[in-house]
């Protein structure tokens, strides 16, 4: 067991609540620094080291890593939505690239080697390729990409200077939830396509919204590459023993290589469901491109990544049992 600790930024959100049960599983010791703006405060297990508080906040980044022994952080905060990333531009890249450098600073400060960030599909933007490999050209066509995209052009100049490794892990769409039910997404304001179609399939809501039906795809609507989160968690566990391994930095992929469209995820949700449900066809969001699927060979070959829950219907099964827990801890 690793003695030295691992630092969870956001680990009381969707991604960052099954990165802290991971590790755990994996016999390390996270700490978590969330300040719940979309985060749950109960889905950290009270034997976590819990901080309240905003992870560019240098004060509170230094007493935590004056406490604890960190060997490692992974950054999940930020701000994820991309419509509104046009809207609130500031916003996005003073939480999301702001706050990543505060982070990175006190990384270097208190000399802790190798620092995993939560990157994204956006920094590609609109690609010319069906399938997008990391070598493709960045081009982000919203705030939310570019402010990704800056964080890892800091990391890039920041592990030239100092003896810190990261690995930038561009992810995909994420979706599903923890398989034994312990976590799942539970933020109050849905984005994620998956949990608002399960929503809809069990009158949470009044049947749901696609934004465009008229993208040059086979059915007029968005494709996208929906990777289960506990996939995608292992592949940061993968991340961190390659960066204590190799002692390399390393920006990677992680997705299925198979993308459906927003139609197709709608039915899949509505079969493994048995429930029909309105669908209302809205106008284009801003900054939306048509198509993003991953190539994940590096992730595969370097990380050694294997997917286990590399099937629609099984990640809508997962969110959909999550969906239902919600409902009765509701009542």
């Amino acid at each position: 067991m690793n003695t030295k600790y691992v630092l969870v930024t956001g680990g009381a959100g969707y991604i960052g609540s099954h990165m802290t049960l991971a590790l755990l599983d994996a016999g390390a010791k996270p700490i978590v620094v969330d300040n719940l703006s979309t985060g749950i405060r109960s889905a950290v297990p009270p034997s976590v080291p819990f901080f309240h508080g905003n992870c560019g906040d240098e004060a509170l980044l230094d007493d935590i890593m004056k406490n604890y022994d960190v060997n490692a952080i992974v950054h999940f905060a930020a701000n994820i939505i991309v419509a509104d990333s046009s809207v609130d531009p500031l916003g996005y890249y003073r939480n999301n690239t702001g706050n990543a450098r505060a982070l990175i600073d006190a990384a270097v400060r208190h000399r802790i080697p190798h620092f995993i960030f939560s990157s994204s599909a956006a920094v590609y933007g609109e690609p010319n390729t069906a399938i997008i490999s990391e070598d493709h050209p960045t081009n982000p066509i919203n705030p939310y990409g570019r402010s990704k995209l800056m964080v890892e052009w800091i990391l890039a100049d920041v592990a030239k200077a100092y003896p810190i490794n990261y690995a930038a892990l561009r992810y995909f769409n994420v979706a599903g939830a923890d398989p034994i039910g312990r976590t799942g997404q539970s933020s109050v304001k849905a984005t994620h396509l998956i949990k608002i179609a399960v929503q809809a399939a069990l009158r949470k809501r009044p049947g749901m919204d696609i934004f465009g039906d008229d993208y040059p795809t086979s059915d007029g609507t968005c494709v996208r590459d929906y990777v289960h989160v506990g996939d995608l968690v292992q592949a940061h566990l993968a991340a961190l023993a390659y960066l204590r391994r190799e002692k390399e930095n390393l920006i990677c992929n992680v997705g299925y290589a198979n993308g459906f469209s927003v139609q197709e995820v709608i039915e899949v949700v509505k079969n493994v469901s048995g429930v029909d449900f309105e669908v209302r066809v809205q106008n284009r969001r801003a900054g939306d491109p048509s198509r993003l699927v991953a190539s994940n060979r590096r992730a595969t070959e370097m990380l050694r990544w294997s997917p286990r829950y590399d099937d629609l219907k099984t990640i809508v099964r997962h969110a959909l049992a999550w969906e239902q827990r919600l409902l009765v801890d509701q009542l």
